[in-house]
């Protein structure tokens, strides 16, 4: 039985999803979408083919293993280093952390995604007059978006005495984890230069929880704050009830069993045009991702209470004179949380209700040229564009491809958007009998001492092995 506790970890946990940029970095590998050699860009764009059939390798989960996260902040946004030799670390709670210069890192609405997918069982052949795929896997997908008046509030509530007022609007937290089935088949027309292809895909759904405060008015009354709130807590997890503290608080919740949470199905969409005749080596495309939704069964439901009143946030941890350390990092986090559990109060709904959630649909746009005097030198364009309300982005990204061989190609690529810009790479073999690929969207540069990357917390990976057999369909 595991406990979920949804208030006094809101901070930590985008430190958290920040610090990990080290081992789980977005995103499918857009860095791969003009190399004709992947045998998984179809999950970029149905209408793409591989050039052999295809199977993974089910027992290591490793055929197409992607993990990445994209935010517009970064773990240095909130820890801070201490002392001279930089080792020993606080939070931006701590009175040696200027508040000024730390809330002028932070934007409007601080954003943290992060994405998880690997296969179980994943194969592709040719056949029915074009190419199909089939695919059993699984997806995480974490985000949450703080706005800037939370911190502001955190850090400057009780230091700064002439601020009596703060609003808070648009905090979201929201994680979900499914199972995915998908059918895909994509097939040519018009003398092979217009490709189409459609994936349709059953999802079944392991969790959501889904956190939203609508709006949290913080005035200062006397020698505490009054809180007015609107807002939140859905949680669809099979076998989900609340958990209550000693002070008869929600104090998150627990799940006594594993079930299936609910149900729910997708579709993709996705064209390419070969301008071969008019334009030899242009070619256009596009695609339309995880159009879907799933159903969620009756689960657990709060709401912030209407008015209550908060103490503030307590003094940081002291510090220690004999070894000049402010104390442990994660004791310095677990002091905010518990803070935050004290001004996110909430109420629970007796009846919670079923209900449904969409799916973020992704837009890509992709135009691509092979040089005509080296046609394994191609240069493309892709403009990704993600849909989910406040955790939405869009993405360009120049790409240089690169084939010297049958069995080899390599993209270096360059991406700018929401989240800032970015380098990106992939090596691919593809000799008949196997495949082997590694790549990524965004490279970290500059690490901290502790080994974790400066600046916003954008990272990915993407690897994967494949047998394949057959002659090239491509």
């Amino acid at each position: 039985m595991k406990t979920y506790n949804i208030s006094r970890r809101l901070i930590a946990f985008v430190i958290t999803l920040a610090s990990l940029s080290t081992a789980v970095m977005a995103q499918y590998n857009n860095s791969s979408y003009f190399m004709e050699g992947m045998y998984y860009r179809h999950n970029l764009n149905p209408a793409f083919a591989a050039e052999r059939n295809y199977i993974n390798m089910p027992l290591f989960m490793l055929g197409n293993f992607n993990v990445g996260m994209q935010g517009n902040i970064g773990v240095d946004d909130f820890i801070y280093p201490y002392n001279k030799n930089g080792y020993s670390l606080t939070t931006f709670m701590n009175p040696s952390v200027d508040a000024k210069e730390f809330l002028s890192r932070l934007q409007k609405n601080n954003i943290v995604n992060l994405n998880v997918s690997m296969p179980i069982i994943a194969f592709g052949f040719g056949g029915w007059g074009g190419f199909n795929t089939f695919e059993i896997g699984l997806k995480t997908n974490a985000a949450v978006n703080l706005p800037y008046d939370l911190f502001a509030f955190a850090k400057n509530g009780v230091a700064d005495s002439r601020i009596t007022e703060y609003d808070i609007t648009d905090l979201r937290v929201r994680a979900t984890a499914y199972a995915e089935v998908a059918l895909g088949h994509s097939r040519k027309f018009l003398d092979n230069k217009l490709a189409v292809g459609v994936k349709l895909k059953a999802l079944i759904g392991a969790g959501n929880v889904d956190a939203h405060v609508r709006h949290l008015k913080v005035t200062m009354s006397e020698d505490r704050w009054k809180i007015q709130g609107d807002g939140e807590v859905n949680g669809s997890v099979s076998g989900a009830y609340f958990k209550y503290d000693e002070d008869g608080e929600i104090d998150g919740f627990d799940v006594d069993k594993a079930g299936v949470g609910g149900f729910g199905g997708a579709i993709d969409l996705g064209a390419q045009y070969d301008f071969k005749d008019l334009v030899p080596g242009l070619k256009v495309s596009a695609a339309i991702l995880d159009l879907g939704f799933i159903n969620w069964k009756k689960g657990v439901r709060a709401t912030i209470k209407d008015e209550y009143t908060f103490d503030g946030f307590k003094e940081p941890i002291v510090i220690d004179p004999d070894d000049d350390d402010p104390g442990k990092l994660d004791n310095q986090i677990d002091q905010i949380g518990d803070d935050l559990e004290d001004l996110f109060q909430l109420k629970e709904d007796k009846n919670p209700k079923s209900r449904t959630t969409s799916l973020g649909a992704t837009l890509n746009i992709g135009a691509e040229y092979a040089l005509p005097m080296y046609k394994n030198l191609r240069f493309g364009f892709l403009s990704s564009n993600y849909i989910n309300g406040p955790f939405s982005w869009s993405e360009a990204r120049f790409s240089a491809n690169v084939a010297p061989v049958k069995w080899f190609e390599a993209s270096v690529n360059y991406g700018m958007g929401k989240f800032g810009s970015s380098f990106g790479w992939v090596l691919n073999f593809h000799p008949k009998g196997f495949n082997f690929f590694i790549g990524s969207n965004h490279t970290f540069g500059k690490l901290t001492p502790q080994g974790v990357p400066v600046g916003n917390a954008n990272a990915h990976i993407n690897l994967g092995f494949n047998i394949t057999w057959g002659q090239k369909k491509i």
